[in-house]
């Protein structure tokens, strides 16, 4: 359901056998008043049929998605360096100007500067609503800082989360009635923070405004727009139908926030971010350009979850990062080449704390992000297939092919090989069967039937959390 709101989707079965779908935005017993002339625009539901099992549903999922959702399905994605494992709130001009200049030494071409630099907010729970940058911390504004970034050869991204404040904030002591709430109940809190009625249109108006203004007077190429917490206490007291209308008007005025700014800004790019992979449907992707896929950044899990993200959405959309070990999350650590090569798999971004990496991991860092501008056309427009899903203690790989058979990027992720197993074989698919196809890095020539028959049998370094990526290049 292409719908970033509350939604239901129904599926029944007669006894006969016929089986029936309905879906639309909205929850039980919600109505739609609509006073007379007025209109109400349903959102989109989607359905496909494919033969071919899981991986030929993807893989048209995939092409609809291309065709009819995303606004820039052609573009290559930037790999992207995002400060928050970094510095978190902790920002000011001269530390993201000494990183930004390390992430372009690492090859980075897009550099976000993440939450902490605005307003008043250094914690969770203060400032969140007031959109200017922190004098304290960026005397000039972000016009320097910006200037530098460009000057490195990078775009320059920003968090933004606008449809959030804090109840210790200049927007709330002005506004207290802006956000969702019930008359005479606590608004409860979450991280600090209460969400913005962006069904009110002057709510929708000032979120346009000051982002427009943003985006104009700094030169902001790319916007991380996160939304962190759920809806509670969702009333709307002030309008008559606002509990029948607050969830459908919110996300048709969120729709239209986003699409006014990028009608301003044409080669504004913005990323879906929400809760950890919150809000990602064809909705908001028919207006963003990639989506954050999961809070939970450890390369282990990863895969698993990007194999589940890739049922339906292209790798194209994908947003995947490298970042430090031990995990924020898990705690788990593995070697930064099993890190990179999993981040690899969609739109590569990196995470981690640049100051604290060693000339070592720098230089190993720069050579992957280098590995992965040379495959990433096929990572991000190539048809996917999955020579083995990540289904037990083996080891799981995806295939990218080119939509012309003429190149194709296995990646190959191995947990903990058992002791004298053999390596494994991995069929291909895609390829052109009456080719034959050589490894970039070897030398090594393969007849493309035999890779698809019999199969590649890749070669892993020994011992725990191994990778590889084949490039495969047609010759004949």
């Amino acid at each position: 359901l292409a719908w970033s709101g509350s939604w239901r989707v129904t599926v029944q079965r007669t006894p006969d056998g016929r089986a029936g779908f309905t879906g639309g935005a909205g929850s039980d017993g919600m109505t739609q008043p609509l006073d007379a002339g007025a209109q109400f625009t349903t959102p989109r539901h989607a359905g496909l049929y494919a033969e071919g099992g899981f991986g030929a549903t993807s893989r048209a999922w995939h092409a609809y998605v291309l065709a009819h959702v995303l606004p820039h399905p052609d573009e290559t994605r930037p790999v992207l360096y995002n400060s928050w494992e970094a510095t978190g709130f902790d920002v000011d001009e001269a530390g993201q100007k000494a990183l930004a200049a390390r992430a372009a030494a690492l090859g980075a071409e897009l550099y976000v500067m993440d939450d902490g630099w605005f307003g008043a907010h250094r914690r969770e729970g203060s400032g969140l609503g007031d959109w200017t940058p922190s004098p304290a911390r960026f005397p000039g504004g972000l016009a320097p800082l910006v200037r530098e970034v460009h000057r490195l050869g990078m775009r320059f991204g920003l968090w933004v989360e606008p449809e959030s404040v804090s109840p210790d904030s200049d927007l709330y002591r002005r506004h207290p009635e802006w956000v969702l709430h019930f008359p005479h109940r606590t608004r409860t809190e979450l991280r600090g923070q209460l969400v913005l009625n962006f069904a009110r249109p002057d709510v929708a108006d000032w979120a346009y405004g000051w982002l427009t203004r943003l985006v104009a007077d700094h030169g902001i190429d790319f916007l991380k727009w996160d939304m962190n917490r759920p809806f509670s206490e969702a009333g709307w007291p002030d309008h008559a139908d606002g509990a029948d209308q607050v969830g459908t008007a919110y996300v048709h005025h969120l729709y239209d926030v986003i699409d006014r700014l990028r009608a301003d800004h044409p080669g504004l790019r913005i990323e879906a971010c929400s809760g950890g992979g919150g809000r990602i449907d064809p909705g908001i992707l028919s207006r963003t350009d990639q989506a954050w896929t999961s809070d939970n950044t450890d390369a282990a899990d990863r895969i698993f979850i990007q194999h589940g993200y890739g049922q339906i959405y292209p790798s194209r959309t994908m947003a995947a990062w490298v970042t430090d070990v031990p995990n924020q999350l898990t705690g788990r650590s593995v070697p930064l080449r099993f890190r990179f090569h999993v981040a690899m798999a969609g739109v590569l971004g990196i995470g981690g704390d640049l100051t604290r990496w060693t000339d070592a991991e720098l230089a190993e860092g720069a050579e992957l992000v280098a590995q992965y501008k040379r495959v990433r056309h096929l990572v991000q427009h190539g048809i996917l297939h999955r020579p083995r899903g990540p289904v037990d203690d083996g080891p799981a790989a995806v295939q990218y092919t080119a939509r012309d058979g003429s190149e194709a990027l296995l990646l190959v992720w191995q947990r903990s090989p058992r002791h004298g197993s053999p390596r494994p074989v991995l069929r291909l698919g895609g390829l052109d069967p009456a080719a034959r196809y050589r490894d970039a890095r070897t030398g090594a020539v393969h007849s493309a039937t035999v890779l698809g028959q019999y199969g590649l049998r890749p070669e892993l370094p020994p011992g725990d959390w191994a990778s590889a990526a084949v490039h495969l290049v047609r010759v004949t």
